[in-house]
């Protein structure tokens, strides 16, 4: 099976063609160099995604955070049913945790809150 992809590594974006046999890669064509084929490989065996969302907060207002690292694209619908669900207390400082494990990776704030 083959897929198309265009990567995102870089602000080149260049077409990728990713040949698969029972899931695994075969062949990666089109990159201009070894991060194309580096993220061919995990987007087509073990895509991920950093989320970035925002939580309410005990005073009232909204507070933007995300993920610090990314989490399997598969588990972002039942990360989000956490997170909709958090409450954080204010005060808040950019980077601090807001939840400590989402499916592996903190939630942090990424903005300063009174």
């Amino acid at each position: 099976m083959k897929r198309e992809l265009t990567c995102i590594v870089c602000p080149i974006g260049c077409s990728l063609e990713v040949e698969l046999d029972n899931g695994k890669v075969v062949s990666v064509t089109g990159n201009t160099c070894p991060r194309g084929k580096v993220y061919a490989e995990n987007e087509c065996t073990n895509p991920k995604r950093t989320i970035t969302t925002t939580v309410k907060c005990s005073n009232g207002e909204v507070l933007p955070v995300k993920t610090k690292e990314p989490i399997a694209k598969e588990k972002i619908f039942e990360a989000m049913k956490v997170i909709n669900t958090t409450v954080a207390t204010t005060p808040i400082e950019v980077g601090d945790v807001i939840i400590d494990d989402v499916f592996g990776s903190e939630l942090v704030a990424t903005r300063n809150m009174k």
